[in-house]
């Protein structure tokens, strides 16, 4: 599907971005958060080798529309030719923002010497992100990173930040733990902080955002131009909308059950819109867990939903809970 025109990139406290998640930041959910207030959003992550060689399920990652705009695809690959080779054949589809994962922590990732395998490797790093850039054109292409490999490199990030941004990156973006720490212990936002005084180019924030006022919060203690929601926006994809209630001084979406329904339903409209009816099932019955798991007396639903084989089963535990 051609991916459309495409705005140039926000990069404002008021344009919070939705995350690349494998396995959830697929069309219906990036339109879902859209339509609560997400300013960008990132599709999963896909292999640039995958692309290039027509990996079965690679190009189902790459639907989109119009209205889905604007879209940062993210790539991930150890290989700079395989990166510049679908870099400009996207491009060819109509992509026009990409971004390189160097910053994922799963073995499967990191086996091939990508994602956060690149913390270890400087050299290819670079000439990965030369090759992106190059194919991409200057300011097309981000790059997302960790602090390094462990803690005894927690400070490869420094380096990767200025060569990138000396090659032409148009952006950064942080999580601040090392990739041995995948996501536990906690995000050192000081780290954000201080990248902000080593580039010119905008930084996008990330890690340990589980809510809007977290995100708010490292906005004001780091200074990062915006901040890229993942688990927290799993959790409740309105915390968008929470983000712009309390840029205005308003209290944080807290929906109660009635709109908490419709949200579900609504996301249950888009997934079988844009997928199979089958995978549309599986995702909500592996998404709603996630959206009620705050509610009183969630568990009866958590259970129902899980067991659901049908749409009728899903609509029924829905209406028995909610």
């Amino acid at each position: 599907m051609d991916a459309g025109p495409f705005a140039p990139l926000p990069f404002q406290a008021s344009t919070p971005w939705l995350a690349p998640l494998a396995g959830w930041s697929d069309l219906p959910f990036r339109l879902l958060c859209r339509e609560l207030g997400a300013a960008v959003c990132c599709t999963e992550m896909i292999s640039a080798k995958g692309f290039v060689y027509n990996s079965p399920g690679t190009h189902e990652l790459l639907n989109t529309l119009p209205e889905d705009n604007p879209l940062v695809l993210q790539l991930f690959g150890a290989e700079a030719p395989f990166m510049a080779e679908a870099a400009l054949r996207l491009k060819e589809r109509g992509f026009t923002w990409f971004d390189c994962n160097m910053g994922c922590s799963v073995p499967k990732v990191t086996r091939t010497g990508a994602g956060a395998a690149l913390c270890r490797d400087v050299d290819n790093a670079l000439r990965v992100a030369e090759a992106l850039i190059g194919a991409a054109g200057p300011g097309r292409a981000g790059f997302k990173l960790r602090l390094g490999w462990d803690a005894a490199a927690a400070g490869t990030w420094k380096t990767l930040a200025r060569e990138l941004e000396a090659r032409g990156a148009g952006w950064l973006t942080l999580h601040p733990r090392t990739a041995r720490q995948g996501f536990t212990g906690q995000a050192d936002w000081q780290a954000l902080r201080e990248l902000k005084t080593l580039v010119r180019i905008p930084v996008v924030a990330s890690g340990d955002l589980l809510s809007a006022e977290d995100g708010l919060r490292c906005l004001a203690e780091t200074g990062a131009d915006t901040v890229m929601y993942a688990r927290g926006a799993l959790r409740d994809p309105a915390i968008f909308t929470s983000h712009a209630r309390l840029l205005q001084g308003l209290a944080p979406s807290r929906p109660d059950a009635a709109t908490l329904k419709a949200r579900i339903l609504r996301h249950a409209e888009l997934a079988r819109t844009y997928s199979s009816d089958r995978a549309a099932l599986l995702k909500m019955r592996t998404i709603v867990p996630r959206y009620v798991h705050d509610l009183p007396g969630s568990r009866a639903l958590r259970l129902a939903v899980i067991a659901c084989r049908n749409w009728d089963d899903f609509s029924r535990a829905l209406d028995s809970c909610l």
